[in-house]
């Protein structure tokens, strides 16, 4: 097996990339960090003939990254996409994977899983990040009914496991926890369906070859509140921090199925909040 990656050396990247080393399966990678732009003329010319996926990682991958920066958002993020479309398609290649973003869901509510087939009503968006992956949702959409090759689009969760500057909700709170004597929090309700990134490198690599055009979340078991990480954090630092709750109604859930992912790809999230935590831990 042979793959194409874009973003290879990001967070994502770096752990699909050590995943595939791992299983023996063979990587060429591009991203911007090497100097390469997915958005260059020439990218076709780093795609192996027939390769048997391209899985798109690369460009603008957070709602801070885009905030009234509509024009570069959408030039990365939607152009960008578009040419490696053109290109994976001029090599022959036999699968696109695309990395999407639990985002794109609108109107999100703790009573209300979100499925893959949740009607989203783009007009309710504010986010040029949620737009632009919209966007490219729909044109492989459309690119795929006009006889371009199966089509995969994975709804990323919120993604922990970061052990560098960058870090999650996750692992922002565990080090408040260990570091502070006071913890504020907006609303201690507001929650995720968490995922490792080592899952998410599991999930692109049980989507490769899939035929058709198929949307699939990848998003943890359960919905884990701020209150539940604070909580957990607690027991494993053997810590007991002052909880400040400054805003207890601004509740903000985010509850993402990954009910076909199990299904239709026999995968499942494998690193609980909990025990990612504990190893961060053990580690530090």
């Amino acid at each position: 097996m042979k793959l194409f990656i874009t973003g290879s050396d990001g967070f994502i990247g770096s752990a699909l990339v050590s995943e595939c080393t791992r299983r023996g399966i063979e990587v060429v990678g591009v991203d911007v960090r090497s100097g390469f732009d997915v958005r260059s003329q020439d990218i076709a010319e780093r795609i192996p003939v027939e390769t048997d996926a391209v899985i798109h990682l690369a460009g603008l991958s957070n709602d801070t990254a885009c905030k009234g920066k509509g024009r570069e958002c959408f030039d990365i993020n939607v152009m960008g996409t578009l040419n490696l479309m053109e290109a994976a398609e001029r090599k022959r290649a036999q699968q696109f994977i695309f990395a999407s973003t639990e985002w794109v869901y609108d109107r999100c509510t703790a009573e209300e899983v979100k499925h893959e087939e949740s009607f989203i009503n783009i007009a309710s968006h504010t986010s040029e990040y949620a737009l632009s992956k919209l966007v490219s949702e729909a044109n492989l959409r459309q690119k795929y009914q006009n006889g371009f090759m199966p089509t995969t689009i994975l709804r990323f969760g919120i993604v922990c496991g970061t052990t560098g500057e960058k870090k999650s909700a996750v692992e922002s709170l565990f080090l408040t926890v260990k570091e502070k004597e006071v913890v504020t929090v907006g609303s201690l309700k507001t929650g995720r369906c968490f995922i490792h990134v080592s899952d998410i490198a599991s999930g692109i690599i049980k989507s490769i070859g899939l035929d058709g055009f198929q949307i699939i979340n990848l998003a943890g078991d359960a919905l884990v509140t701020l209150r539940d990480i604070i909580e957990i954090s607690k027991e494993i630092l053997h810590k007991n921090p002052n909880i400040v709750e400054i805003n207890p109604a601004s509740i903000s859930v985010r509850n993402i199925s990954n009910a076909k992912a199990k299904k239709m790809l026999g995968w499942k999230p494998e690193v609980t909040v909990a025990a990612w935590l504990g190893k961060l831990h053990a580690s530090t």
